[in-house]
């Protein structure tokens, strides 16, 4: 059988099929092809008008364009057709499917010159973002050979399954990243391509007042495709974002023909988009107006990111060194940081600690800093909590050996860093401040129930804490809280802002700042990449014990979010300044001369009493006092849970998660 299916391959002779169901399929095939802009021939067109639905003819007519024939679970042989194809674009190729088995499953060609191109990704950091597919197939070994990426065209009007018919026709979408003369082998079959080359696009982006700029940058066709495509992205372009940032002056390889161009700057900037169409006359060129719907600066807040990775989660090809300084400058100038600080922490840490200076790095420019400084994570006190030391003159704690031999708690650890000027803050704050109602139920009746009779009296719940009032736990009204009761309590508590249902702790957050922050330690806690209600709730506790902690607002890019920099911020007032200050900024942070936000809202001004943030309001008896503010809301907000505009089935409590993709169902928040 198998022998006799290769030979009908090797000659490519007329397979006997139903013609009507392949007829169906050739003419779904012709739509396909419009679609992708690949048309049939004129008069391929007519003979298979005129072929009807004789199986034979259509086949006759077709197989002069058949790049490959295969058949499930037998060799793969080069057709007729022709391997021409466009650098950085997909081309359509047809493939001839003869199926005796009548097989039903999905068509997958591979060849070992396609798939990713990078190599070392955390399996977490792609399985957080529902990105699990950028890890199959890495380039473990480093191929330098890896120019093709294979798609079988599966969208409407085809379809992603074999239809099981003896003979049907798909469309196998190619892209190279090469052009010239290639040699490849698919699935088995050595194959000799003619590479058109792209188009190189130089691209000039203007601010809003003129001066050049960096973008940022979606190319998308007609299929849905993203362009340059993501399995084929090394620095200065990472693999697990949609978008590309550019400098002004820079290019783009793109493919000829129509895109679709999305653009913008940051989130306080306008997300425009346009169609652009591609053409290697007179020197391809496009020319982007950036605009910006809200200018904090011109009100003297100045915004960064105080958590920034530039290794050791997903973007590099060696986990322990991952990507330099310009790679990491792009991203934070084309996300309209004006502060950008690249933290080195454990995995990467032998690797990144070169880049450290005392004073921001050479790259930086009058509104645009970078700066490397340390987290303290994968290494030494992480277990009580992972922590931000921004403004280090030096980087390695006195007797440590790089990473090694550092203290086990953070104590002495923002002890050191306070000495030298720096700014101190505890990472992700609500990793491990999430809240376990069955759990915390069982503690509280465990802790309060002094007789062991399995219910908590009301003598007996004085003695501690509970998460609502005696009588809102007391559904049945019996006088005595069970432990169903309790864990229902901690459930309903644990959506409310404040609330007193005790988390975890039992993860890398702000385990520690209960200690750290009592001695003047701890500067600031951090907000805005973990869900919102346990990040604000341990801020207020901390407030309503009257410590002054401050909250600055991060992103842990890209372990925490990849999907870019910034997506949490502080706006710092420093005043209208010419030039940064990078210490002047962390110290704003620290005084709480700032606010936290995703980019989208603004607090532009803000005074009670008259007192700005940051200044101390001191009133001699209760009263009244004057709130003020002046706020911005972005008709661009996006529709996400992280921004706290969609709430997840998990409810309120984890509103503004940027860590896992929180699929619905989802409601407004």
């Amino acid at each position: 059988m198998i022998a006799a299916v290769l030979a009908l391959l090797l000659t490519q002779e007329i397979v006997e099929v139903e013609g009507q169901p392949l007829a169906a399929n050739v003419d779904r095939l012709g739509q396909a092809l419009e679609i992708l802009g690949h048309p049939l021939p004129d008069e391929v067109k007519r003979a298979l008008k005129a072929a009807g639905q004789d199986a034979k003819r259509v086949q006759e007519t077709l197989d002069p364009l058949v790049f490959l024939v295969v058949t499930p679970g037998a060799k793969t042989v080069r057709g007729r057709g022709p391997a021409a194809i466009q650098q950085a674009g997909y081309t359509p190729l047809v493939v001839k499917v003869v199926n005796p088995a009548g097989a039903t499953t999905s068509l997958k060609v591979s060849s070992p010159q396609a798939g990713p191109v990078y190599a070392g990704v955390a399996e977490l950091s792609m399985k957080r973002q529902d990105q699990r597919g950028l890890r199959e197939n890495e380039n473990a070994k480093g191929d330098p050979g890896r120019f093709l990426d294979l798609e079988m065209f599966g969208a409407p009007p085809m379809s992603p399954a074999l239809s099981g018919l003896g003979v049907e026709y798909a469309i196998l979408l190619v892209y190279s990243t090469s052009s010239g003369r290639k040699t490849a082998e698919i699935a088995g079959t050595p194959v000799e391509f003619d590479v058109r080359p792209a188009i190189a696009v130089k691209l000039a982006i203007r601010d809003v007042d003129g001066t050049p700029t960096t973008g940022r940058f979606v190319f998308v066709d007609a299929g849905g495709r993203v362009h340059p495509p993501q399995p084929k992205r090394l620095a200065p372009d990472l693999f697990f974002q949609k978008q590309i940032y550019r400098h002004d002056g820079e290019s783009v390889l793109l493919p000829p023909g129509k895109l679709t161009m999305r653009y913008g700057r940051g989130p306080e900037y306008r997300d425009l988009e346009r169609e652009v169409t591609v053409t290697g006359a007179g020197g391809a060129a496009i020319e982007v107006q950036l605009e910006r719907w809200v200018d904090p600066m011109a009100r003297g807040f100045w915004c960064g990111d105080h958590h920034i990775h530039a290794a050791g989660c997903a973007h590099y090809t060696k986990p322990t060194e991952g990507v330099f300084a310009p790679d990491m400058f792009r991203q934070v100038k084309g996300e309209a940081l004006n502060v950008g600080c690249i933290l080195t922490w454990g995995p990467c840490f032998d690797f990144q600690q070169q880049f450290f200076s005392p004073g921001v790095d050479k790259l930086s420019e009058a509104r645009t800093l970078l700066k490397y400084d340390i987290e303290v994570s994968g290494f030494g006190s992480q277990a009580l909590g992972h922590v931000c030391l921004l403004n280090l003159k030096e980087q390695i704690y006195p007797g440590a050996d790089g990473s090694k031999n550092w203290p086990t708690w953070t104590t002495p650890v923002m002890r050191w860093a306070k000495k030298q000027g720096g700014v101190t803050g505890y990472a992700h704050s609500a990793s491990g401040l999430q809240v376990a109602p069955a759990n915390a139920g069982k503690r509280l009746l465990d802790q309060l129930d002094a007789d062991k009779d399995g219910k908590v009296s009301k003598e007996e719940a004085a003695r501690g804490l509970l998460p609502e009032e005696f009588g809102a736990i007391d559904a049945d009204r019996d006088g005595a809280l069970s432990l169903e009761e309790l864990v229902k309590s901690v459930d309903r508590a644990a959506d409310a802002l404040p609330n007193l249902a005790i988390p975890e702790m039992n993860s890398v957050g702000a385990m520690e700042i209960f200690v750290t922050a009592p001695q003047g330690l701890c500067d600031f806690i951090s907000a805005m990449d973990t869900a919102r209600l346990p990040e604000w709730n341990a801020w207020y506790h901390l407030l309503n014990c009257g410590l002054p902690v401050k909250v600055s607002g991060e992103t842990d890019f890209p372990c925490m979010s990849g999907t870019r920099v910034g997506q949490g911020r502080v706006y710092v007032k420093l005043g209208k300044v010419d030039k940064l200050d990078y210490a002047a900024w962390c110290q704003g942070i620290a005084k709480g001369r700032s606010y936290v936000s995703d980019g989208y809202a603004h607090a532009l001004e803000f005074t009670v009493a008259g007192k700005e943030p940051g200044d101390e309001v001191a009133v001699a008896a209760p009263g009244t006092v004057s709130v003020k503010a002046m706020v911005a809301f972005s008709a661009q907000t996006p529709i996400e849970t992280p921004y706290g505009s969609v709430a997840p089935r998990e409810g309120r409590r984890i509103v503004g998660d940027t860590v896992d993709l929180h699929p619905g169902p989802a409601v407004a928040a």
